[in-house]
């Protein structure tokens, strides 16, 4: 299945690019932990790194009650553009102006709401902890009560989104190709490292750990 295109996701440069299909955009989202969160703000714009998690068609992201993406959504929600971001490749090209990097970019608009019902909030944050590392949130205490009334959720509903995904090595000029510089492509991966225990931890990593 697809997303709509809207004037808001409907791409001026690059429209080859561009793509609305929700099997890679939930790739993209469910292989990131942070999102960039753009709202405004008395008139300013305002961007904020956040953890988040997704369930279903729903993203879910989780900050302080006096946070001021969460205080303006109080009433009526608040108008948001979320991006996730994954770098996959550094490229090289024969010309300063082809040079470029290779990613995965899903962004998100809409109205983010609060979260007022305690069990969505509560499986909203679980969720949060298990993209982390699946079943993390059953191997740790949960939230108590004060912990809750500082943290506030917001919701956004995926309606209107857009992937945009470069891979490949340069698109150098024909007239470039035959210039001596190396040109190509660098790939770039995360990898996990050993895991550290905290001071006074004696057991072993738990499984889901690398």
């Amino acid at each position: 299945m697809n997303f709509a295109p809207t004037p808001r996701t409907t791409s001026l440069r690059s429209p080859e690019k561009l793509r609305y299909d929700k099997a890679t955009a939930y790739d993209v989202l469910d292989a990131a932990h942070i999102c960039h969160l753009g709202y405004v703000h008395d008139g300013t714009p305002r961007v904020l790194p956040t953890a988040y998690a997704r369930i279903d068609d729903r993203l879910y992201f989780h900050g302080s009650t006096g946070s001021r993406a969460f205080l303006s959504a109080r009433d009526e929600g608040v108008e948001v553009c979320a991006t996730v971001t994954i770098e996959d490749g550094i490229v090289f090209a024969r010309s300063w102006f082809h040079h470029s990097v290779n990613y995965r970019c899903v962004m998100a608009h809409g109205r983010a709401r609060l979260v007022q019902d305690p069990d969505r909030r509560l499986q909203a944050l679980a969720a949060m902890i298990d993209t982390l590392a699946d079943g993390r949130s059953a191997d740790s205490r949960p939230p108590s009560a004060k912990e809750l009334a500082q943290t506030a959720v917001l919701e956004l509903a995926l309606t209107e989104v857009s992937v945009k995904v470069r891979r490949g090595g340069p698109n150098d000029d024909a007239e470039d190709l035959s210039l001596p510089h190396w040109a190509g492509h660098l790939p770039l991966a995360t990898v996990a490292g050993e895991p550290v225990p905290d001071t006074g931890i004696g057991v072993r990593p738990p499984p889901y750990l690398p």
